[in-house]
């Protein structure tokens, strides 16, 4: 019998008793439907500790941190640098917010139901219409770079053979059942961790001469050119600001945690502890990444100043400077890793997108054909229309694929930013209804984090601060640009007219604290944490693999 079996054999005959929900919890269930409901998350929830934790550690490392990181080069290594630790700042404080509410209700959808349970309904809206326009766009993102990066190898036959079998790909991997897409993700993932710590190997090893020049460099280009582009105040602080842009795109995490945790089994306990190796992933990958092309590249090298690369994996800093240090092969390497980057990159993103529209659907915010599942828990129908609005990536045939590729870059950047405000906001609504309500947040919360309330004011400050300048270099002499303006701001307009739309039709209330539902789905949840304990109570691991596994994650 399979292990999904067994599971659901078991919670048939051995289900958790309502005498087990904790004193206070007002019921909205009777034994049976709390039984029917449980069962049904059981066999919904399949993505097990081992393809979470991966998840967590590379589930946005793509090709934006191998090769986009380099146009941060540009304002030299200490900007760049400064850039990465203030930008991860900011997102492990959102991901510390995350953690305190998805841990205590990680519902399908996450942070658009909690939007408009927390806040306001239009809120949900704004926010899950937006997170789904972004993740579909990062789809057409990735579907399109295959092409760029192929081209690498003499690749010349028609583009649209490779954006079709990426689309494919994605369709097969995520339409049937979840544990499926956690299986091929864990071990993509686990391609990225060792590309990038493969690559910062290469560094280390490089910058100490060993290299075909002999050319013991170390931190040469922090002295020449410097550390920090820009002969003036204003001019050091632009090229600041557009290294902390990079590091708003290339740096990410909380939100598809957040996301994935509605399919996450024993979501209590799996989902904290996934959360927790956030500040781990954001130093060793994140800024250990910048320092990395920090030292490889000096930011006034021609292939980054003029954008003569030929390729898209010739613009990535680390193939720049292979070819600099004339060192062969290796860039071959290194650009066949980044294909697997790709693939894994689109495949969470499809995953993300297809749940983001089930969430709306679910909140009925969307059409209730997006809320089917099918037998396996899997909203097919979302992710068959995620595909459908990928096949967008077609319009790269018809421009040069650079212009597309920027376009993109910019919406998604604006798109995560307007996401994490939110969140930081929906964290700062909750904490305040906790108070309000008269609520002890550490009897409350699964877990909490000691670094509240603060983590959750930095964020709220500095993400929406950035989501407004991101765009800023459109405004500057000379720079002006219609298409570039559109998909710098195009989506704040797009997400909060959507929600401002729905809110003046709907006459949506806004939550005030003393009124937020702080008690619903938390029976449900806290029984079904006693449902898993339960089995992995009466199911220890008995092979040397599974205690290995176990131990592990």
């Amino acid at each position: 019998m399979q292990e999904d079996d067994k599971s659901e054999a078991y919670i048939v005959t051995q289900i958790v008793p309502l005498s087990d929900i904790p004193a206070g919890s007002s019921s909205s269930y009777d034994g049976d439907a709390l039984q029917a409901k449980i069962l049904h998350q059981v066999n919904h929830r399949r993505l097990n500790s081992r393809q979470i934790q991966l998840s967590a550690i590379a589930g946005s490392i793509g090709a934006a941190l191998f090769v986009a990181i380099g146009s941060g080069v540009l304002s030299g290594p200490l900007a760049l640098l400064i850039a990465f630790i203030f930008w991860s700042s900011v997102v492990y404080s959102i991901g510390q917010c995350q953690m305190e509410i998805v841990s205590l209700l990680p519902l399908d959808g996450s942070f658009i139901r909690l939007a408009t349970r927390m806040v306001d309904p239009a809120l949900g809206v704004a926010v899950g219409w937006n997170h789904f326009f972004a993740q579909t766009s990062y789809i057409i993102f990735e579907a399109t770079i295959l092409n760029t990066l192929v081209e690498y190898w003499g690749y010349t036959a028609s583009p649209a053979i490779l954006i079709t079998v990426s689309l494919l790909f994605y369709l097969a991997i995520n339409v049937y059942r979840a544990d499926l897409f956690g299986e091929v993700e864990f071990w993509l993932a686990l391609g990225k961790v060792l590309l990038a710590s493969g690559l910062t190997l290469f560094t280390f090893i490089a910058m100490l001469g060993g290299n075909p020049l002999h050319d013991r460099f170390g931190f040469r280009y922090w002295k020449d050119p410097g550390p920090w582009a820009g002969a003036t105040a204003s001019g050091r602080l632009e090229f600041f600001i557009n290294a902390v842009n990079v590091a708003g795109f290339c740096t990410g995490g909380p939100e598809y945690l957040s996301m994935i945790a509605g399919e996450a089994k024993d979501p209590r306990k799996i989902i904290p502890r996934a959360f927790k190796t956030l500040m781990t992933r954001l130093v060793i990958f994140f800024i250990g990444g910048c320092l990395c092309v920090g030292i490889l590249v000096p930011y006034n090298d021609d292939t980054l100043t003029t954008g003569s690369a030929k390729t898209y994996a010739g613009r990535s800093p680390y193939v720049i400077a292979m070819s600099r240090l004339e060192i062969p092969v290796l860039p071959l390497i290194v650009n066949a890793a980044l294909i697997t980057a790709v693939i894994s990159a689109g495949n969470a993103y499809t995953f993300n997108a297809s749940r983001s529209l089930h969430a709306l659907a679910l909140e009925k915010k969307a059409p209730s054909i997006f809320t089917r599942v099918n037998r396996k828990g899997v909203p097919y129908t979302s992710v068959i229309l995620v595909m459908l609005l990928s096949c967008l990536a077609y319009l790269a045939l018809g421009s040069s694929p650079a212009k597309v590729l920027n376009w993109i870059l910019n919406f998604c950047t604006a798109a995560t930013m307007f996401n994490w405000s939110v969140m930081a906001f929906i964290w700062v609504r909750f904490n305040r209804a906790m108070r309000k309500q008269g609520i002890d947040r550490k009897e409350y919360l699964p877990v909490s984090s000691k670094l509240q309330p603060y983590a959750g004011y930095w964020a709220l400050f500095w993400a929406p601060l950035f989501l407004f300048i991101q765009g800023y270099s459109v405004f500057l002499k000379g720079n002006w640009d219609v298409a570039t303006f559109v998909f710098n701001y195009g989506i704040i307009a797009l997400a909060g007219g959507i929600g401002l739309g729905f809110k003046i039709f709907a006459r949506t209330p806004f939550h005030r604290s003393k009124d937020v539902d702080l008690v619903s789905d938390l029976e449900f949840f806290d029984a079904l944490t006693n449902y898993y304990q339960q089995v992995k109570d009466d199911n220890p691991p008995t092979s040397v693999k599974d205690k290995i596994l176990a131990k592990i994650f």
